[in-house]
């Protein structure tokens, strides 16, 4: 079963930007909004504290770290 939801008030701006992501993604409005429904809505989505905390988990270096590598590697040169 499906329901028909209407939105009202867009405002032109954001509307504008629909229009041009549907274009870029090659479907029509609704298809649009019915994909970014589909991903918001999507089970298993990470909060952006989970993510970080996964990322710390996993010792990846931090960016800080790589600057400092590239600074090392050229100064050696």
């Amino acid at each position: 079963m499906t329901v028909n939801l209407s939105i009202r008030n867009v405002p032109d701006e954001w509307a504008e930007k629909l229009k041009e992501r549907a274009k870029r993604n090659h479907r029509s409005q609704q298809g649009e909004l019915l994909a970014i429904l589909e991903e918001a809505l999507r089970p298993g989505r990470l909060t952006m504290q989970e993510v970080s905390r996964k990322i710390q988990e996993m010792n990846f270096s931090t960016p800080n770290e790589s600057t400092q590598w590239i600074r090392e590697d050229r100064d050696a040169r």
